[in-house]
């Protein structure tokens, strides 16, 4: 990461001279110009310098809410396949809990699929699982396995 130049801003008295042409006596009213210096910034290079410094943030933060955004899917994705596997593992060992259509895992509730298939061996189904959120259609997961044929 790169430091970024500090905005210099000085009152320098000596470099103000008086033009003479509201100069009073005594009054201390005075036109004045400022002689030409070349420490620190105009005042139109900070404001383009700051132009600059908003855009690139707008960028930034429309950056990171599309991390944030792909970090939450690759969440959802892992979660649903961890239901899809769970669920292998209850078909695989007959637990009651196998049949039920609906979980609740992570704090979101998950709706599951389960297509049975036979294979040519008849004690040796082929079973694919999908997991979708319960309002969505589309699968955020699909695992296919093998259990055993001849339990129910």
């Amino acid at each position: 990461m790169t430091a970024l130049p500090l905005l210099v801003l000085r009152r320098r008295p000596e470099l103000w001279r008086s033009s003479g042409a509201l100069s009073t006596q005594g009054s201390g009213l005075r036109r004045s110009t400022i002689v030409a210096d070349d420490d620190g910034f105009s005042l139109i290079e900070a404001l383009v310098a700051l132009a600059v410094l908003a855009i690139a943030t707008v960028g930034l933060m429309r950056t990171v809410q599309s991390h944030i955004d792909s970090t939450r899917g690759v969440e959802r994705r892992t979660a649903a396949m961890w239901v899809a596997e769970n669920r292998l593992a209850e078909l695989e060992t007959r637990m009651p809990t196998a049949s039920a259509d609906r979980v609740e895992m992570l704090g979101e509730q998950w709706r599951i699929a389960v297509t049975r298939r036979g294979t040519d061996d008849p004690e040796i189904q082929r079973v694919r699982i999908e997991v979708f959120p319960v309002q969505e259609s589309t699968p955020l997961a699909s695992l296919d396995g093998f259990v055993d044929g001849r339990k129910g």
